[in-house]
């Protein structure tokens, strides 16, 4: 995982600006995620280890794009 992070920049959340976190959820997707807030993206799967990279990105494109679930309740 360490260098997916190297190679992957995460700005701060769009939301409400606090420090961001890209998640691995048991080795199947990514998705990122605020540390403060709670808001995160889809996640986004992936099948292959050659895919892994690739997911990582595309998971940190949608967060630094703007594109969030908000953490609110009745979600």
């Amino acid at each position: 995982m360490k260098e997916i992070l190297e190679q992957i920049d995460l700005q701060d959340c769009p939301l409400c600006n606090g420090p961001s976190l890209l998640e691995e959820e048991n080795g199947w997707c990514f998705y990122v995620m605020c540390m403060d807030c709670g808001c995160r993206t889809a996640e986004i799967p992936y099948k292959t280890p050659q895919e892994r990279l690739q997911t990582a990105r595309q998971a940190a494109h949608l967060w630094n794009i703007g594109k969030v679930l908000p953490s609110t309740p009745g979600e």
